[in-house]
């Protein structure tokens, strides 16, 4: 009989050995799916275009003005990489964006609290950011130019316009949906309206403020493109807006295939770099699985 016990005692022991082994390997085994299921998909999808472009190109469907190689894309794009007029292009655009939406965070942020929690500028300006928020950027720009003229303030006009409204009604979307007994709490443990807001207000609302945020974003990357398309000047340098306009000006559709594949390309790198792993991690904080 004690022999007996000590085999299941050495049983026992091993079991709970290779239970603590196992989350471990699981744990691997977990991460090298989740980045099969990340990666896989967006590189099929995207030799399936390839793959499709390639048919309908070879089947001449359209003549080679219209709808060239994917090959001759490649090699527009490509040769800009070789000489670097691509990351001047980038660049360009990019910084410029950055700076259009690092101030319209600074605007939007405040006007959002403002809307959220007081009900007479809620009633005053609400429907206008909400219809502000729908309008195309594009039209901002005709009237950017005759204000200020061809230059970064014109652009800078356009995308404040198209990415302020977003970030203020995602913020007050957000407060919105704060259970109503947090601002209560903070009341009664002497919180004023600014430690108020910046304790309790913004982290509780920060899921549907980095919405916002995100949304923000990605209307300041459009009206940027539309202001770079139509307000073209030497002073103003080429960013990839100017890059996709000087192709449609020359007839060069390789030239605008590889512009529009850039300004994709930074769009979804943004994405994937900034907002992405912001948004895992206050999903995590929220003690929520994320995606």
């Amino acid at each position: 009989m004690p022999q007996l016990d000590r085999s299941a005692d050495l049983s026992a022991v091993e079991a709970g050995l290779d239970a603590l082994d196992t989350p471990t390997t699981q744990r691997g085994e977990r991460a090298l799916v989740r980045f099969a299921r990340s990666v896989l998909p967006p590189l099929v999808a995207l030799g399936l275009f390839i793959a499709v472009w390639q048919a309908l190109w070879a089947a001449a469907i359209w003549p080679e003005f219209q709808l060239p190689a994917p090959i001759d894309v490649w090699d527009e794009f490509w040769g800009g990489v070789a000489d670097a007029k691509v990351f001047g292009y980038v660049w360009t655009s990019v910084h410029r964006a950055v700076l259009g939406f690092a101030v319209a965070v600074v605007i939007g942020t405040p006007l959002g609290l403002l809307v959220a929690k007081v009900r007479l500028v809620r009633a005053a300006i609400g429907p206008l950011l909400s219809g502000l928020q729908s309008l195309p950027s594009v039209a901002w720009v005709p009237a950017a130019i005759l204000w200020f003229g061809i230059n970064d303030a014109a652009i800078y006009f356009v995308v404040l316009l198209g990415s302020v409204p977003s970030i203020a009604n995602g913020l007050v979307s957000g407060i919105d949906q704060i259970p109503p007994i947090l601002p209560r709490v903070g009341q009664v443990m002497g919180a004023g309206r600014l430690a108020s807001a910046r304790h309790i207000l913004l982290p509780a609302a920060l899921p549907g403020f980095l919405a916002g945020l995100k949304q923000g974003w990605a209307f300041s990357w459009r009206s940027l493109m539309a202001a770079e398309l139509i307000a073209l000047s030497p002073q103003l340098g080429i960013g990839l807006g100017a890059y996709l306009n000087q192709g449609s000006a020359f007839n060069d559709m390789p030239t605008v295939m590889a512009a529009i594949f850039l300004i994709l390309l930074v769009g979804v790198g943004i994405e994937l770099l900034v907002f992405r792993p912001v948004e895992k991690a206050v999903l995590r904080s929220r003690g929520l699985g994320g995606f």
